[in-house]
């Protein structure tokens, strides 16, 4: 309708727009590797996606005290993912029916932005890889932010888009994304797709639960 107020959607990246976590584990198993450590369980992983990198890789250590091992881990995985994103093979899908709502979204003047852990090289890489760019009015990554669920990310997706909280909704897969926004004072969207059970995306302050892409444009455009 004419007149009515923006609407900004922010996606989380890894477990909402793509299923990324057998690159995630496997760099992760890498870098524990290369420093002698026996790999995290494959569940241990996936229940830290969505924070940066160094705080993630600190939840899984067991000596949370040796900041040196920590910056290696830190290391072997950028290098193991760098080496990985090369492979001719490597992939990050969009899950089904991700680029139809975009696509939808896009259409009825919804503006659009993504607050993710990845990096900012690794975000690009995605965005590129499945031309996305021209959907996204900003991307924010933990490059140049506090990590979730501090709030920064979403106010300056925010501040980018000009749009209030009221009309701001955050879509994600973990608790993490859902606290993030609650902190920022945004609707909040869980997808039962991703990294984190539907159980904790309730209790960390999901507004909404989806179970597929299509459900997510009636709550934006009711």
């Amino acid at each position: 309708m004419q007149g009515s107020p923006l609407k900004l959607v922010v996606f989380d990246c890894d477990g909402t727009l793509v299923d990324s976590q057998y690159n995630i584990i496997h760099c992760m198993e890498q870098s524990f590797k290369a420093c002698d450590l026996i790999p995290p369980e494959d569940p241990a992983v996936r229940s830290i996606i969505g924070l940066n990198l160094d705080e993630a890789i600190h939840h899984l250590m067991t000596d949370k005290e040796d900041a040196d091992l920590l910056h290696r881990l830190v290391e072997g995985y950028k290098a193991a993912f760098r080496e990985h994103r090369l492979k001719p093979d490597h992939e990050e899908p969009l899950f089904k029916g991700t680029l139809d709502t975009i696509k939808a979204l896009d259409a009825a003047g919804t503006l659009m932005a993504v607050a993710t852990g990845k990096s900012m090289r690794g975000l690009k890489a995605v965005v590129e890889m499945h031309d996305l760019g021209k959907y996204f009015i900003s991307l924010q990554t933990p490059d140049h932010n506090p990590g979730k669920p501090h709030p920064q990310m979403l106010e300056k997706a925010m501040k980018d888009a000009g749009t209030l909280p009221e009309n701001t909704y955050m879509i994600g897969d973990t608790s993490y994304d859902m606290m993030l926004g609650k902190n920022a004072n945004c609707h909040t969207v869980g997808v039962s797709w991703g990294y984190h059970d539907d159980a904790t995306l309730l209790a960390s302050g999901a507004d909404y639960l989806i179970h597929r892409y299509d459900e997510l444009f009636p709550i934006v455009h009711p």
